[in-house]
């Protein structure tokens, strides 16, 4: 297990160091995200995550897929989603996801920009009321589960409600009425 996570902390690290390299403006979200966000309040409360998800604008795509295949990744399109992989038969799971900016996921809110950005120690992320707001918009059961690390931890609470559009503010009030699931 330990192997397994220090394997996707490397895929961080090293998508991180190939971006800032080649100077392509990005930032990590996903739970990636979450984890710098969740760090700064309580270490102990971290969950591991499988792969990497970063936003880029659309217009940084090409240069992304470049600076990525020149240092030795796979390009992969699969269902309109870009993914790097480091071996060609290498499993989606194990991948870096490129979200774009202002893209609909799902059948949601378009995603959001890079800036405003947030530096965490480690690499460019979004504002926790940002990325709160793409959990909300999301809200599969591990962004739920992301979410609710994030109030049992006092990070949102009911001051939250009016920062958010009524379809987001109802999935935030039904995580606040009911923390426990």
């Amino acid at each position: 297990m330990e192997r397994a996570v220090e394997k996707v902390n490397q895929r961080l690290r090293k998508t991180v160091k190939i971006l800032e390299e080649a100077q392509v403006p990005y930032a990590v979200i996903g739970g990636h995200a979450v984890r710098a966000w969740v760090a700064q309040v309580d270490e102990a409360a971290l969950r591991t995550t499988q792969d990497v998800d970063i936003l880029v604008r659309p217009g940084d795509l090409s240069a992304l897929i470049h600076a990525m295949t020149s240092a030795g990744l796979f390009h992969r399109n699969t269902a309109g989603l870009d993914m790097f992989v480091e071996h060609p038969d290498a499993s989606a799971r194990d991948a870096v996801h490129v979200l774009l900016v202002g893209n609909i996921e799902k059948g949601g809110e378009p995603n959001p920009d890079i800036e405003p950005a947030a530096r965490t120690n480690d690499f460019q992320t979004i504002p926790l009321e940002t990325l709160v707001r793409m959990k909300l918009n999301a809200f599969r059961r591990k962004d739920q589960v992301h979410l609710l690390d994030m109030i049992s931890l006092g990070m949102i609470d009911a001051t939250w409600l009016d920062r958010y559009p009524e379809h987001l503010r109802q999935r935030l009030e039904e995580l606040l009425n009911d923390p426990d699931g």
